[in-house]
């Protein structure tokens, strides 16, 4: 019997991620700025929710779901889209509020066994990290609509779930982005004559996993939320110790591979920044930027176009084009860090930053839309 034709997730859920980034930031600013109020769904912590809730799982599932029938993939993207548009016009009614926990989970109910096969720990923990992150916005449906209550009782605001949610973010992409770079890294290398010894880096990585998953506890708990600012610090020199670790310098001609490593870099700094602000008695909100543009905006474009030429062209993406998009994500962190914990008195800065944030994004979008070239001699495939 042939098998059935089938269509990897990225396909349908990058183009949808990316046009979304870059739609959701720019909306923010005109709701807050432009005095109208609308898109309701962006003000206040809206943004977070859609940035954390709705891209970061768009992204999540364009990763490993995998390649699936069609329809069923369409049938999550369309479910995906309904949310967002519930979320963005109507977020106080029942359907808004419900759809983005729906979405998150069938998403871990697919993706999370997935996951479950290995036999380290440390190669298990992909899938309850995916479930506790598809469980963040189920939490926010709860504690905001159903048991507000709660949120008083355990000083657990729909704030702090974003925060907790980021710092999930925080962990699945070291882990991730660790699991990806090592071995490409090693590769390119192997090809120039030199062995790289520090690869996966078992024994920093499972420091990593402990060290990450207890500094998002400690700040869930309001009692011991300060313990997050050292444990966030050590984790952010780990990160920079196993960057350097990978020799990635040795690189050049894979731009690629160094702007990979320029966002595992905000990583470490976002993590760094973060203790501090905490240790220092500050808010994380601008700190925390570090992590979901730097480190995700720059990670996740650059795996985007990686999977999307390796599938296509059996290729890395051009190299202008991941310089461009790490450069315009170093603008975007950076401005967007400048503008502080009350960013809206540096509009500025904000606009710069949502700015680089949505070119790139649309960089991205439409690279991907674009038909694919006239079948020709494929490029050798790089590792």
């Amino acid at each position: 019997m042939a098998r059935a034709r089938q269509t990897h997730a990225f396909a349908l859920f990058f183009p949808a991620a990316a046009l979304h980034g870059a739609l959701v930031v720019p909306l923010t600013l005109l709701a807050a700025y432009g005095g109208l109020g609308w898109p309701p769904g962006l003000l206040g912590a809206g943004h977070g929710h859609e940035l954390v809730f709705g891209f970061a799982l768009a992204l999540v599932a364009g990763y490993t779901l995998g390649p699936q029938p069609p329809g069923k993939l369409w049938l999550l993207l369309g479910l995906w889209v309904a949310a967002r548009i519930l979320w963005l016009l109507a977020p106080s009614s029942w359907p808004g509020q419900l759809a983005s926990p729906v979405f998150a989970l069938i998403l871990a109910w697919q993706v999370v066994p997935r996951f479950q096969a290995a036999k380290k720990w440390r190669n298990r923990i992909t899938g309850p990290l995916i479930l506790v992150l598809c469980l963040v916005p189920v939490i926010w449906f709860v504690i905001d609509r159903l048991l507000p209550a709660v949120s008083v009782t355990l000083a657990v605001s729909t704030t702090t779930l974003m925060h907790f949610g980021v710092l999930c973010l925080l962990l699945l992409m070291t882990f991730m982005g660790g699991r990806l770079i090592a071995p490409a890294a090693a590769g390119t290398l192997e090809k120039k004559g030199i062995t790289l010894e520090a690869r996966v880096q078992p024994r920093v990585e499972a420091a990593l996993i402990i060290t990450l998953l207890a500094a998002a506890v400690c700040y869930l708990v309001s009692p011991v939320r300060m313990l997050s600012a050292p444990l966030l610090i050590l984790a952010g020199v780990l990160i920079a110790l196993r960057t350097l670790r990978w020799k990635l310098w040795l690189c050049p001609e894979r731009p690629d591979l160094l702007v990979l490593a320029a966002g595992y870099g905000w990583l470490a700094t976002g993590s760094l920044v973060t203790g501090a602000a905490l240790l220092l008695g500050l808010s994380p909100a601008a700190s925390l930027h570090m992590v979901t543009i730097g480190a995700l905006g720059t990670l996740s474009t650059s795996i985007m176009l990686r999977l999307h030429f390796q599938r296509r062209e059996r290729r890395p993406p051009p190299g202008y084009l991941v310089i461009s998009l790490g450069t315009l994500m170093t603008v975007a962190a950076i401005t967007r860090f400048m503008a502080g914990p009350s960013p809206w008195a540096s509009p500025f800065q904000l606009w710069l930053s949502a700015g680089a944030w949505s070119t790139a994004y649309l960089l991205v979008f439409v690279t991907m839309i674009i038909p694919r070239r006239a079948p020709g001699k494929m490029a050798p495939r790089h590792v």
